[in-house]
């Protein structure tokens, strides 16, 4: 990591360099980011009360307070790159807040993105090693949309490489640890993500989420995730798991910041033919439909099949109970459904990244090569193409054995893959008519089935896959914590485009109980 730390150090020197406007706009002592959210930064900004080059400073400060190793601590490492250009651009943003242009909340505001999102001018790894030396042409959309709307891209983050499993480690980034308890992972495969904003590293950040790679490290990092309805947002610039699967989210420490994020970024998109359906489907703001009381009335069914009975999993129950117990305080009526075996048959075989994962990732390294001398190992040696990832054989040992077993897919469509979507055909409807019977608001259920493990255990994940298979929409939302600190998350999932009922019931989950707390591995700055 010394090549990182290098470039912070030049990084943290840049608003000195900024000229005396960005020098003067500064706040006497620096703003405390530990506990603030986007909502209260953008506050701030408009208060006068802080600048963006000073919030830039204080984040990359804290990054590099906690990144490494410190203290007692093996350091946080969920950072892959540092935007060299970040402060230069809150320089920028400053000076269009002193003119009176201000674009919206998120307006000079830090963020990270998961290092499988294009950011123009940075490298777009996938976790992979191999891939350091690409460079996309341009930013991914919803990147472009939160750069239109004043946000400022503040690092790229580490991610289980390619996606392809739920502990975040990888060959370019290496082991990302659990704030919370950096004995243990903070989930995957955005868990990079969700330990830098966890560490308060930025205040929010962008991940994907092909099977739980979002609400698995929220869960794991007391943060709130949205896994929205597939096609609400565009998957343009994103080195893909399963193109039909996968989305692009925020993780963030606020349903209100979530709101926030998904009015800058959802909606159709020209360059993502998926999106064509988010038409209708997008209001005119995710975050005025938040109040308080959404929760009274509303019919939750408990999905009985994802509380766990092995005793690791028992902490885990003991939470969400008490979380479902919390919501019908609040007014909501809990709908216990017992075992739902069709939709338990459907889920077995309507993943389908073993299909389109070759397929797609050639197709996104045809749009975003690699460097050419990576392009040079297998043919055709004028582009690059999964079989040169392999052959460069750089991948940490679990993903070089998964990878050689995906290459030669059988060209798209075929009939397994057919076959596939048809099962997840048949999920949505029984999803459908499961939630018409019992007139259900949302599903609810742990978000993982248990606590995080400690590094180099497993960890089972498949409660991810009711929304992921399916494409309904998922909401994870803090719970609480286990008797020993660690984090609990609560699923709500609802149906297609309902986002604004999920958002607004988390929201009032959240206001009643209030369970995000700061880790205590990374502490405010002196």
């Amino acid at each position: 990591m010394l090549a990182r730390r290098r470039l912070l150090s030049v990084v943290l020197a840049v608003p000195l360099l900024l000229g005396t406007g960005a020098a003067e706009a500064a706040p006497p002592s620096p703003v405390q980011v530990v506990g603030l959210d986007v909502v209260g930064t953008a506050r701030l900004l408009a208060e006068g009360r802080t600048t963006s080059v000073a919030l830039v400073d204080r984040y990359l400060r804290r990054i590099d307070a906690y990144e490494d190793a410190y203290a007692d601590q093996p350091g946080v490492n969920a950072i892959i790159a540092i935007n060299p250009h970040a402060a230069r651009r809150a320089g920028e943003l400053d000076e269009e807040r002193r003119r009176g242009a201000v674009r919206g909340p998120l307006h000079g505001v830090p963020l990270v993105l998961k290092d499988n999102v294009d950011v123009r001018g940075m490298a777009t790894t996938g976790g992979s090693a191999a891939l350091r030396g690409s460079r996309p042409h341009d930013d991914a959309t919803q990147v472009r949309r939160l750069r239109e709307a004043g946000a400022i891209v503040l690092a790229k983050t580490n991610m289980h490489e390619f996606a392809m499993d739920v502990t975040t480690v990888s060959s370019a980034g290496g082991q990302t640890r659990n704030p919370y308890d950096q004995r243990r992972h903070p989930g995957g495969s955005s868990g990079g993500t969700g330990a830098g904003v966890a560490a308060a590293f930025a205040p929010a950040g962008l991940g994907t989420d092909t099977c739980g790679s979002l609400r698995i490290p929220a869960a794991h990092t007391n943060l709130v995730t949205l896994r929205a309805t597939t096609g609400l947002s565009s998957l343009d610039g994103v080195l893909p798991l399963a193109g039909s699967q996968d989305v692009l989210g925020p993780m963030a420490t606020s349903v209100r910041d979530v709101a926030v994020v998904l009015d800058a970024t959802a909606g159709p998109d020209p360059a993502d033919p998926a999106t064509a359906q988010a038409h209708g489907h997008v209001p005119p703001s995710y975050l005025r439909g938040l109040h308080p009381d959404a929760l009274r009335g509303a019919r939750l069914g408990v999905v009985t099949d994802y509380f766990g009975d092995a005793a690791a999993e028992r902490p885990t129950n003991a939470v969400v109970r008490t979380a479902i117990a919390d919501m019908t305080a609040a007014g909501a009526h809990p709908v216990e459904l017992g075992p739902l075996p069709r939709i338990t048959g459907e889920l077995a075989e309507s993943s389908r990244i073993k299909h389109e994962f070759e397929h797609h990732v050639n197709a996104y390294l045809a749009r975003t090569p690699g460097p050419p001398e990576l392009a040079g190992l297998e043919p055709p040696r004028d582009r690059t193409t999964l079989d040169d990832v392999v052959a460069a054989e750089t991948a940490i040992p679990e993903v070089q054995q998964r990878l050689r077993t995906l290459l030669d897919s059988p060209a798209l469509p075929n009939d397994a893959h057919d076959e596939a979507l048809r099962r997840r055909d048949v999920l949505r409807r029984q999803l459908h008519e499961l939630m018409v019977a019992h007139d259900l608001d949302a599903l609810v259920y742990p978000s993982v089935s248990a606590p995080p493990t400690e590094l180099g255990t497993r960890q089972s994940h498949l409660n991810c896959r009711l929304a992921a298979h399916s494409g309904f929409p998922a909401l994870s939302v803090p719970a609480g914590f286990t008797p020993d600190g660690l984090p609990i998350g609560v699923e709500l999932m609802g149906a297609p485009f309902a986002e604004p009922h999920l958002l607004a019931l988390g929201h009032a989950y959240e206001q009643r109980t209030h369970h995000r707390v700061p880790p205590p591995t990374t502490p405010p700055l002196p």
